[in-house]
């Protein structure tokens, strides 16, 4: 199983919108996702119409060793995705996992009792911070996917990002690296959208997409339906730029039959 943290430290650059429609795109083209919410406001989870009441076992219990990973599973509406919701308990974990053994690799542990075969791939959600939510999810995965918001401070929680990530490769996985960075909440009439984009274009290079994903009112909307963009409204110009972002990054996957 392949697995990829979705993060930022920064909040609104679209990083759980980005998490639920590349996993739905994932999950459409064939491969067998699962979507954890590591984020304690439960976006993620409620976007993909898990309520409250479904959340019995959580990422919090995953973290803290209440549960298993397969007793914290649920089932989506989406074919194929299933997701490891959050509660708000979540907030108080970054307290109590410094009492805890090994508090750096909580969800990497917890991941190596997946079912074989059960997923090919597994997305993260992180929290917009550089706790120990977001360290466990860097010390799991092998990848790193970023969304990047086209303004000026997003270029700084950038430098901030990558910095850690050089940290945790340090300290905790040689093996961690950056999938890509995803240009979010694009405005082609905005000049500065387009100067942050050749910028960030200019400094990383082919790490950056080449999709960008602009803003769009119908993306925002799907949450409070309980479904993906990709499915509230396929034919959206956000949609349509998941998709393709979707196939960009299976180019740079290893292939599914290799993953599983």
């Amino acid at each position: 199983m392949i697995c990829i943290g979705v993060a930022n430290q920064k909040g609104g650059v679209g990083k759980t919108t980005s998490a639920i429609n590349l996993a739905t795109a994932l999950a459409a083209t064939g491969w067998r996702v699962l979507l954890i919410d590591l984020d304690p406001q439960g976006n993620a989870s409620t976007g993909l119409g898990v309520h409250q009441s479904e959340r019995v076992w959580s990422s919090y219990h995953l973290l803290t060793g209440d549960c298993t990973l397969t007793d914290a599973i649920i089932a989506t509406k989406v074919p194929r995705l299933d997701i490891i919701a959050s509660t708000v308990d979540l907030s108080g974990a970054e307290i109590e996992l410094v009492d805890y053994e090994q508090r750096t690799n909580r969800l990497e542990i917890a991941l190596r009792d997946a079912p074989a075969g059960r997923w090919d791939i597994c997305l993260i959600d992180c929290p917009p911070s550089l706790g120990l939510l977001t360290i466990n999810a860097m010390v799991a995965a092998k990848m790193l996917l970023v969304p990047l918001q086209c303004e000026f401070f997003a270029l700084e929680g950038l430098s901030q990002l990558l910095q850690t990530v050089e940290r945790i490769r340090v300290r905790f996985n040689p093996d961690l690296s950056i999938l890509g960075v995803a240009l979010t909440m694009y405005d082609r009439r905005n000049k500065l959208t387009e100067q942050v984009a050749e910028d960030v274009r200019t400094c990383l290079g082919k790490v950056v997409f080449d999709t960008v994903i602009p803003r769009n009112v119908r993306l925002s909307e799907a949450p409070s339906h309980g479904v993906p963009g990709l499915i509230y409204d396929y034919r959206c110009t956000g949609s349509q730029a998941y998709i393709a972002l979707a196939r960009e990054l299976i180019g740079r996957l290893p292939r599914k039959a290799e993953a599983a």
